[in-house]
């Protein structure tokens, strides 16, 4: 039953990223509210309000008709023009900046429920209309109804008015980088949090049993309380082999046990893996960097020429990599009293080289790029962090950086500007 439960809960998760997941949910919504509606309807409700407050209820039938006629055809001509600007504003994303940029951009809530508001008040005013019975007597003339259609296309209209102001701030780069800082930076404040500081005592894996993956998509999250009920239950530990983020191939292997599997343990353990064809920053800071980095290199390329977008992106990047220097780089999950759970991450080096070597052979020309490094360099190696080999790592890379920018330009003014950021940074030659 548990392992139902968690393929449930992996396939909404997934869903919740797709763009007409909430349009989707509002639309079935709208259509059982027309129903309940038409129910009450049936009850006297119109014919109670005729009585007390006449004035609120249309008690014409074809006058009914017009009003939601009126409605449905603004609505969506309404729905149309905003499905036409979110296109737009995907499709200035991906030419301008990222086309990693676009899951996070179509998971925007905000975009997703004005248009699913826009279809369930579609949906409901089209059955409204059907249940209006023009040649009957008034009471039969779904009054209400009507007067509820006509808020919610007044809820429609303030809703546009909002959607307008909401999509001319998300096309906005600096907004885009802000709210890919915020998400990666609250992941990693979490991992942090939860992270336990003494020494984690956990056995060689080199003869445990391995498993491979049944299903190939991102690694994007763990049902990491489920995997620790299923050790202490099977009196096992459990290693998780791939790292959060990659692509997982059919058949490659997932994870080892200390103890040997039967098939349902098997299955149940691999019904906590979710893997999607999707990436997300909100379950994997990693992607932030990703498309920091890819919104540094676009903005310097010679179709875009955009330096000031890259230097606003290398100070989110400085934030995120200082952050990041305060994680280990492997995780463990335990009970009160045991570790049950290694959980392998994207260690600092690799990181820090995946994050430089573009920006390194894209932006090694623009000694305005050059000294902004620099100071993420300074920056870093002023910050605490929980290895000391960190430092080692950050001096190396900024070798690596200032030594293709000498080679690369050739001002001696520029040469001097990049000679003086390593005597800042102290770099032995």
């Amino acid at each position: 039953m548990k392992h139902f439960f968690n393929r449930i809960y992996i396939i909404l998760f997934n869903l919740q990223s797709k763009i007409a997941f909430y349009p989707s949910v509002f639309a079935i919504l709208g259509f059982l509210f027309a129903f309940i509606l038409i129910y009450i309807e049936n009850k006297g409700i119109s014919k109670y309000l005729i009585e007390h407050i006449p004035m609120l209820v249309v008690n014409n039938g074809n006058t009914a008709l017009s009003i939601l006629t009126a409605c449905i055809t603004g609505l969506i001509s309404m729905m149309v023009f905003s499905f036409s600007m979110v296109m737009v504003l995907l499709n200035q994303a991906s030419s301008n900046y990222s086309p990693r940029l676009l899951p996070g951009l179509i998971s925007d809530k905000n975009h997703q429920i004005i248009l699913g508001i826009y279809l369930a008040t579609i949906l409901y005013c089209i059955f409204v209309a059907v249940s209006i019975q023009p040649e009957g007597d008034s009471h039969q003339i779904p009054g209400f109804s009507v007067l509820v259609g006509i808020i919610l296309t007044v809820i429609c209209i303030g809703s546009f008015i909002y959607f307008i102001h909401n999509i001319s701030q998300s096309i906005q780069i600096n907004n885009i980088l802000d709210r890919i800082f915020r998400q990666a930076k609250s992941r990693l404040n979490l991992l942090v949090k939860n992270e336990k500081k003494e020494v984690q005592d956990f056995p060689e894996t080199k003869n445990w049993y391995e498993y491979h993956s049944q299903e190939s998509g991102y690694f994007q999250n763990l049902s990491s309380k489920n995997l620790l009920d299923i050790c202490k239950e099977k009196e096992t530990q459990i290693e998780i082999l791939p790292v959060k983020g990659i692509f997982i191939l059919n058949g490659i292997p997932l994870f080892k046990s200390k103890k040997e599997l039967d098939e349902e343990t098997i299955k149940k353990v691999l019904s906590n893996f979710s893997l999607a064809r999707g990436e997300l920053v909100s379950t994997n800071y990693v992607l932030a960097f990703k498309q920091i980095t890819e919104v540094i290199v676009k903005a310097m390329s010679p179709g875009i020429n955009d330096p000031g977008t890259a230097l606003n992106a290398i100070d989110y990047l400085t934030e995120l990599l200082a952050l990041r220097m305060q994680k280990k780089d492997t995780e463990f999950l335990k009970t009160e009293d045991q570790v049950l759970i290694k959980m392998r991450s994207v260690d600092f080096k690799e990181l820090l080289y995946q994050v430089l070597a573009p920006i390194r052979a894209y932006c090694k020309h623009d000694i305005i790029i050059v000294q902004k490094v620099g100071m993420l360099f300074y920056y870093l190696k002023n910050q605490k962090a929980i290895h000391k080999d960190y430092y080692k790592i950050i001096d190396n890379e900024a070798k690596n950086f200032l030594t293709d920018a000498k080679s690369t330009i050739e001002n001696k003014a520029d040469v001097a500007k990049i000679t003086a950021i390593e005597n800042q940074l102290n770099l032995k030659n």
